[in-house]
């Protein structure tokens, strides 16, 4: 009997009702994963263009705030400021590519003699004995490299015209957006505040004011000092005789100050070398001017314009250009300086402060050692 009970085959179990449930619901967050991951990659463009009239819009709300407290309305003031920022760009990007196709065409119509000088000039400080009818000969081979490479750059130019082009209908859009986030902006923090309780209101506008406050303060410090380093760049390029030197005293102010760290060798490179197609003497000059009142700026000029701003430490400002370049490239490297001194300025602001205790560890300043001097 025990042997027939044995034999009788276990009845199959039932599949628990929460696995179809559990299996469809994996499927649509997964369909839902991959829309939302092509959407967003569609629209990635988008979202850089709000992102970069986000930060415009912090920038110029101050000088806003204080013209519509004078009496002007919030729309004629953020035209004036957007239309002054407009112009600035377009006049600077005319002034340095006009400067850049001028002197490329000088360098094409007088390449015999600037190859003759340099040449001449290697040999007579390193004591080489370089042909410089060879090099003539290798760069006005038609068949050449040199050739060569200008001939793939011509076909080109249609390309970087619609690059241009595209370029342009970009900086209107970003200007588009800016106008409204500044018009418009107390409405909208009413419209988001209309959702907070009146303790989270508080929390917001704070942050708000502050992140205006400090990304603003950040951008005028580094337009001053842009400025001032523009002035004086023009008088040195002026005295040594360099090519267009409104142009390119304008080019290193704003390079050396808006790009942490390298910002003023990459800065440098364009008037060392035009400097250096006329003169390798006025070159050595223009980098030793360069080196001399880059020290002066950051232990003179820079902790006094600054000070009631808000300063970035060079590591800080180095590593957010790395962070915001790896993840939205050049236009990230740049944007990612006005978001460390936002993020800096609010980390600052937040929390309790408590008395630093004595210890070597945290001493600013190196003890003195005692005297081995006997009496």
């Amino acid at each position: 009997m025990s042997h027939v009970e044995s034999e009788i085959p276990t009845p199959p179990q039932r599949m628990p009702k929460w696995v179809p449930r559990a299996i469809v619901l994996f499927w649509i967050g997964f369909l839902a994963t991959l829309v939302t991951r092509e959407i967003f990659k569609q629209l990635s463009n988008f979202f850089i263009l709000l992102l970069i009239s986000l930060f415009l819009a912090l920038a110029i709300e101050p000088a806003v705030n204080r013209l519509a407290a004078r009496g002007w309305s919030r729309g004629s003031a953020t035209g004036l400021m957007l239309v002054s920022v407009f112009v600035a760009v377009i006049s600077f990007s005319a002034a340095i590519g006009t400067l850049v196709a001028t002197q490329a065409q000088d360098l094409l119509d007088n390449r015999d003699q600037y190859v003759t000088e340099t040449v001449d000039f290697i040999n007579d400080t390193f004591g080489t004995e370089i042909s410089a009818q060879s090099w003539i000969d290798t760069i006005g081979d038609p068949d050449g490299s040199v050739q060569n490479f200008f001939s793939s750059q011509q076909d080109r130019v249609v390309g970087l015209s619609l690059g241009a082009l595209s370029g342009l209908l970009q900086v209107l859009s970003i200007t588009l957006f800016a106008f409204y986030l500044i018009s418009d902006g107390p409405r909208l923090r009413r419209a988001i505040c209309g959702r907070l309780s009146a303790d989270k209101q508080k929390v917001v506008l704070a942050v708000w004011n502050l992140a205006i406050q400090k990304t603003g303060g950040y951008i005028y410090s580094r337009a001053l000092l842009a400025l001032v380093s523009a002035f004086f760049h023009w008088i040195a390029f002026q005295a040594i005789g360099t090519p267009a030197p409104v142009a390119l005293a304008v080019w290193v102010g704003l390079i050396s100050q808006f790009l942490p760290v390298v910002g003023t060798y990459l800065a440098g490179v364009l008037p060392i070398l035009l400097a250096f197609l006329d003169s390798p003497v006025k070159a050595l000059i223009v980098i030793v001017f360069i080196a001399v009142y880059q020290q002066l700026e950051n232990f003179l000029l820079a902790p006094r314009i600054t000070a009631k701003t808000l300063e970035l430490h060079a590591a800080v400002a180095f590593g957010a250009a790395i962070a915001g370049g790896a993840v939205l490239g050049p236009i990230g490297a740049v944007l990612a300086l006005p978001f460390a001194a936002m993020v800096q300025g609010i980390v600052g602001n937040w929390g309790n402060r408590f008395e630093i205790i004595d210890n070597p560890l945290v001493a600013s300043k190196s003890p003195k050692r005692p005297s081995s001097r006997k009496l």
